[in-house]
């Protein structure tokens, strides 16, 4: 699909597969360093989770959509991210939720929507559920095995329970990194402006789980104090979880290894074009 051809654009949204990896503390040190401060320190992040990767997301819109306003309610793509473990109030796996700008966004343009006050409803229902929830968040009962689930009605009937001014876009520059808490809801936005949009989510773990039950509240994380502020507590010490910390394998692994080989025959086709003639100017989508 050409970025200045939207003639070409047959997909409202693409998650790409990557190709290339780097290093966050040098591709963004400051957004680093930030995130560092939030979960408690560099010490705390997995070793294997801090790279970036080039797997953008786009957001293009649809002829249909162009225009038109669709509110934070009305949105289908309501989630928290994490599709690939079992879901807890302490899950290491999503330290942050992170999101930077690879394009500007201006309102309208297709900017992730957020939800912040829906995060008490969030943690409140992880809280109850210590055995474990699906990504979907399907109490471990209801899908013992954690197949895959499509389903994102558990978070639309959460966001169709908040109030209409309850949801921000996340616009910004190119550039922009916004950092947010693991339990924020979110969805895509509709593109009514149809401008290229493009971010990304990478993702930050930590070593080991969040700790609600700290002996010294002042080691308690920025992350971790947000949580407990979400319960109303003032820690945790009572509470822990009663199942095996699991990992899944999500569809869209394979989904993506089938777009990264389409994309790899794609430019060795590119990168073989006869002397002279010019060269298709294309997003890797």
């Amino acid at each position: 699909m050409s970025p200045t051809d939207k003639s070409t654009w047959h997909t409202e949204r693409i998650n790409m597969p990557s190709h290339s990896t780097f290093e966050a503390s040098e591709l963004a040190p400051k957004a680093w360093a930030a995130i560092c401060e939030l979960v408690g320190g560099e010490a705390r992040i997995a070793d294997y989770n801090r790279t970036w990767n080039d797997g953008l997301i786009v957001n293009l819109g649809t002829p249909e959509g162009e225009g038109e306003d669709i509110g934070g309610q009305d949105l289908p793509g309501w989630h928290v991210d994490g599709d690939f473990f079992v879901h807890y109030l302490d899950s290491p796996e999503q330290g942050l939720l992170v999101i930077p700008l690879f394009t500007d966004i201006v309102p309208g343009g297709g900017g992730t929507m957020i939800c912040s006050g829906a995060i008490p409803k969030l943690a409140q229902y992880l809280y109850d559920h210590p055995e474990g929830v699906s990504p979907r968040m399907t109490p471990r009962a209801g899908n013992p095995s954690f197949a895959h689930e499509s389903s994102l009605e558990w978070f639309c009937d959460v966001a169709r329970s908040m109030p209409k001014d309850a949801f921000v876009e996340a616009t910004g520059k190119i550039g922009d990194v916004y950092l947010l808490h693991p339990l924020m809801l979110h969805s895509a936005s509709n593109n009514k402006l149809r401008q290229l949009r493009i971010i990304t989510n990478p993702p930050v773990s930590l070593k080991k789980p969040f700790v609600f039950g700290r002996k010294d509240g002042s080691h308690y994380s920025l992350v971790e104090r947000k949580t407990l502020a979400a319960l109303g507590r003032d820690s945790l010490q009572d509470w822990q979880i009663t199942s095996a910390r699991e990992r899944i394998v999500p569809e869209r692994l394979r989904k993506q290894q089938e777009m990264r080989e389409q994309e790899l025959q794609r430019l060795q086709g590119d990168r073989m074009q006869p002397d002279g003639q010019e060269a298709r100017v294309a997003m890797r989508t």
